[in-house]
């Protein structure tokens, strides 16, 4: 049995996700949050996510090793097309392509739901997730100058996009419409490929 495994974020997946993300929120400009949040909160967010899109983790003998999920990019009925995805690997298990696993399933997932447009923000520097980023097939398509301030200074944000639809775009389907069908199953199997063992 293969030991890495991704699936959808249960509630008892909180506190290892939390134990991944904190250290880029209080040591890294790659995320603009300057404090970590409760488990509580944080649940909350996955609860939100899910309701709409996939919050996957990557886990390897039953222990989150990573997480990758697709939330809204603006409230307006027009941006309902395009979703903003996110991945962070635990440091233990950089260089497996779990982040490339992740994101191809993610990728996937989203496609089958029928959204059109992936977008990725990335604070400059970063040179690791611009390469990780063209590596999967984003475009840049533009930076917001001095739109953060962490740490004593101003940061900008680059913006990716990954366009995967059709014109015009479809009716998006809920999570539960394709949870545990052959498609799925076929998309996370594509995602644990990729994983070096």
């Amino acid at each position: 049995m293969n030991p890495y495994q991704i699936r959808l974020a249960k509630r008892e997946d909180t506190r290892a996700i939390l134990n991944i993300y904190a250290p880029f929120i209080l040591n890294t400009t790659s995320s603009f949050e300057t404090e970590v949040p409760t488990e509580a909160a944080f649940y909350q967010r996955i609860q939100n996510i899910l309701s709409e899109s996939p919050f996957l983790v990557c886990t390897y003998q039953e222990k989150v090793v990573g997480y990758a999920y697709a939330s809204s990019h603006r409230a307006r009925a027009a941006y309902g097309w395009s979703r903003e995805v996110s991945v962070y690997i635990a440091p233990d298990f950089h260089g497996k392509k779990i982040g490339t696993a992740l994101y191809t399933s993610l990728i996937e997932l989203l496609k089958l739901q029928g959204y059109t447009n992936i977008l990725a923000g990335i604070t400059l520097p970063n040179p690791v997730s611009i390469a990780f980023h063209k590596s999967i097939g984003f475009q840049p398509i533009g930076i917001y100058e001095k739109v953060g301030f962490k740490f004593g200074n101003y940061v900008d944000t680059q913006w990716w996009s990954l366009f995967v639809g059709e014109e015009p775009p479809k009716v998006i389907k809920s999570l539960e419409e394709i949870l545990e069908t052959a498609e799925w199953e076929l998309v996370i199997e594509k995602g644990l490929m990729l994983i070096r063992a």
